[in-house]
């Protein structure tokens, strides 16, 4: 990413992350995509609700760790798609959790936490 100069940056994996991936991206424009969350984007990539398989790792703020294993998993209110948890990295909600689309940065669909 300094290399290139880019501002933030995807890491994906086909497995899972260990905590010292999720503490090193913590804090920078690093989003983190597990395999089970790669599953799921790809899944409602065809418009078809994505399927609830892992709960999100919450302790991670602003990685996008899983998609949630709940019947209570939001969807989007704007192309109805699955939701992930975020935390917001700046702004005037910096620090505060909130709903992602999963289909970010196509969709900015976004719901209040609850």
């Amino acid at each position: 990413m300094a290399a290139q100069g880019a501002a933030g940056g995807f890491v994906v994996t086909a497995g899972e992350f260990t905590r010292e991936a999720h503490d090193f991206a913590l804090g920078r424009n690093i989003d983190l995509i597990d395999g089970k969350g790669l599953a799921a984007m790809l899944h409602g990539a065809d418009g078809a609700k994505a399927p609830s398989i892992a709960a999100v790792n919450a302790a991670s703020p602003g990685i996008v760790a899983r998609v949630p294993d709940t019947e209570s998993t939001p969807l989007c209110p704007k192309c109805g798609k699955a939701m992930v948890q975020r935390i917001a990295k700046q702004g005037a909600n910096a620090g505060n959790a909130f709903w992602g689309c999963i289909g970010f940065p196509q969709c900015r669909g976004v719901r209040a936490a609850s």
